[in-house]
């Protein structure tokens, strides 16, 4: 058994955390300053509440951060703080620079591993995978943590950052084509030719644009995609590459804030969100 703390168990965070359990582990959250819902998750899970940091970092061998990006640097910073020695690994969606600067604050002492999640909390049916980076032995014991669970570690190097390169890439493409199909249809909806838009996508190979009901759920998720897509406007300009797209999708998910973590809102609502600053 392997004792691991989550930072901190959200949806992705809880179920990461439930898998652990089931296989054997114990899992530690710190309930301080979190969310009813979040108490509710982790209790879900099984997991173990600690009255402080300090003590679930003095009992685990295992740190797991799985937050929104923007709180990825603050969380490694507080866990930094308590010299923790043990294996450090950082599962947010963020540029392959802040992984590196992150990894740079938490040594010496600890083992950093680069991980990027990708599909939908596992478990109940679903599985994920868990694309790691880092030193062969990190790497090696955070493989098995997850045998014979849901979440499927890959390995993709030893270079801290790859795993997030790769979170970047392909949040790059996903996060911005759902966020251009939303733009689409409001504009279509603005002059009346929603149902041909959508007809018209039919017959395209993609089904992205074909499906304007999956919308509330972006902007339920704006809040989170937001900071995402400014960690991959980062990735790109490291690479030399335009910008332009991530910060001007990062731009349009704002204006879809105040829907938070509503995914029952009508699609024509989500809509003239897009249109609202405009009028």
């Amino acid at each position: 058994m392997t004792v691991v703390t989550v930072l901190h168990p959200g949806a992705m965070g809880a179920a990461v955390s439930a898998e652990l359990v089931d296989g054997g582990h114990e899992v530690l959250w710190v309930p301080k300053e979190r969310s009813a819902e979040t108490r509710r998750r982790a209790r879900d899970a099984h997991a173990t509440a600690c009255d402080s940091l300090a003590e679930a970092l003095s009992r685990s061998a295992v740190i797991l951060s799985v937050c929104p990006p923007q709180a990825a640097e603050d969380v490694a910073a507080a866990v930094a703080a308590h010299a923790f020695d043990g294996v450090y690994v950082d599962s947010n969606a963020i540029s392959p620079q802040r992984v590196q600067r992150i990894a740079e604050g938490i040594r010496p002492g600890s083992a950093v591993v680069d991980g990027a999640v990708f599909g939908q909390p596992p478990g109940e049916g679903r599985t994920a995978r868990f694309y790691v980076a880092g030193s062969g032995s990190a790497v090696d014991l955070v493989a098995s943590l997850f045998t014979d669970t849901a979440l499927h570690v890959c390995r993709v190097g030893d270079m801290v950052g790859s795993a997030s390169a790769l979170k970047m890439a392909f949040a790059g493409y996903q996060k911005a084509a759902r966020t251009l199909a939303g733009v689409a249809h409001a504009l279509a909806d603005a002059h009346g030719v929603g149902e041909q838009l959508t007809a018209e996508a039919e017959v395209m190979v993609s089904a992205i644009l074909s499906d304007p009901e999956y919308l509330p759920s972006v902007a339920a998720r704006a809040w989170r995609w937001a900071p995402e897509m400014e960690e991959v406007a980062d990735a790109l300009r490291a690479a030399d590459l335009p910008t332009d797209l991530a910060e001007a999708t990062a731009s349009v998910l704002t204006l879809w804030e105040k829907d938070k973590g509503q995914y029952d809102l009508p699609v024509a609502h989500v809509l003239s969100q897009l249109r609202s600053e405009r009028i």
